[in-house]
């Protein structure tokens, strides 16, 4: 009898591996076409939370200019790089501004997010290519958002939208209202496991 259960477990099991590497497969593709960014503040003070909130904003402005005319996430990507001076200078011009000396730095970077549930769009756990901006140590409570295609920006009604950037079916998981929440919990354990082997 337990000979029969185990070998139940273990083909339930390996019928749940091949029923959700297809969903894994698109969420990894969705990963591939999108471009996000983190700020990382200084510390958990309320006072660092409001000035990287301020960053935040600022950068969100400054944003909403260089992404006008981008209609790719490696557009999104070599933007963002080549503009990297610019986008420094207007986080450093905050934080001066706000009465404080802390350093920052900015970088294009790979980077694991977990599932992350927005107004009407779960974006799935993964490795993202992200503009990643740290203030001071660094410590602290982060922000982040989808850059591109423009989830963040105010003036996305003028940029691609996830429905056009997107696959239909890979637009219907994004936008699925929490329909495979179970499935991302499982993609967000699989992807943690790959990027720990992969180190």
């Amino acid at each position: 009898m337990k000979t029969f259960i185990k070998s139940l477990s273990v083909g339930f099991i390996i019928a749940m591996i091949f029923t959700l590497l297809p969903f894994e497969g698109e969420c990894r593709e969705i990963s591939e076409q999108v471009f996000r960014v983190h700020i990382l503040a200084n510390s958990d003070s309320e006072e660092d939370q409001q000035l990287k909130l301020k960053v935040r904003d600022a950068l969100i402005k400054k944003g909403e200019k260089l992404f006008a005319n981008v209609h790719s996430k490696e557009e999104a990507k070599h933007t963002v790089i080549d503009n990297m001076d610019g986008l420094l200078s207007v986080a450093q011009k905050v934080i001066r501004s706000e009465g404080y000396d802390y350093s920052v730095s900015a970088a294009v970077k790979e980077l694991y997010f977990d599932t992350r549930y927005y107004d009407e769009v779960t974006m799935p756990g993964g490795v993202y290519e992200a503009l990643q901006i740290k203030i001071g140590s660094g410590e602290g409570k982060n922000w982040w958002c989808v850059m591109y295609p423009s989830l963040c920006l105010y003036a996305a009604s003028e940029s691609d939208t996830l429905s056009e950037q997107l696959t239909p079916r890979q637009y219907t998981i994004v936008s699925s209202d929490g329909q495979y929440e179970f499935r991302f919990r499982i993609v967000e354990v699989f992807s943690r496991i790959c990027e720990h082997l992969s180190r």
